[in-house]
């Protein structure tokens, strides 16, 4: 393989995968709060409706 090849397909390949990889490291911390919120809200429902 030559160089243009493995630049070609680093850009056609690492890009995506780097993009990914950042948006669910940034999207992970939202969705643990969004857990919390949902347990949360679940408790409180419970205790209501006691």
């Amino acid at each position: 393989m030559d160089a243009e090849l493995i630049f070609s397909q680093l850009a056609n390949f690492g890009f995506p995968i780097m993009l990914s990889w950042y948006l669910l490291i940034r999207m992970e911390s939202k969705l643990d709060k969004l857990t919390e919120s949902i347990s949360a809200l679940t408790a409180n429902i419970a205790q209501g409706a006691n």
